[in-house]
């Protein structure tokens, strides 16, 4: 279907259905993103929301600090959308590769 990108593929060598690494790694980049953003941005409107964790996310992050500003929040959600599409494609490569190992039964 056009210029669609399927997440999941018929590899033509095992006939079994693979993740598209791009497409999961973009996808669980930006659902991060956007959810370290929402919470980041609740919190300026609502002081003390989400507090425990912009703190997690502070601990990890290292250049965000959780300080309820603009320019934190940005840093964060930026932070956010590299770790998420590292973390969907390592969890897209590991997936392949044991789908590729499974045995029928």
């Amino acid at each position: 279907m056009g210029g669609h990108t399927e997440v999941l593929g018929k590899s033509k060598q095992e006939g079994k259905m693979k993740l598209n690494l791009k497409a999961l790694a973009l996808t669980a980049g930006i659902l991060w993103a956007l959810a370290v953003f929402f919470v980041g941005v609740l919190n300026l409107i609502w002081s003390g929301y989400g507090v425990a964790f912009l703190q997690l996310v502070a601990s990890i992050y290292p250049g965000y600090h959780a300080t309820g500003s603009v320019g934190d929040l940005i840093v964060g959600a930026l932070y956010a959308l590299v770790d998420g599409a590292i973390c969907g494609l390592v969890f897209g490569l590991f997936y392949n590769l044991f789908v590729g190992k499974a045995s029928t039964a």
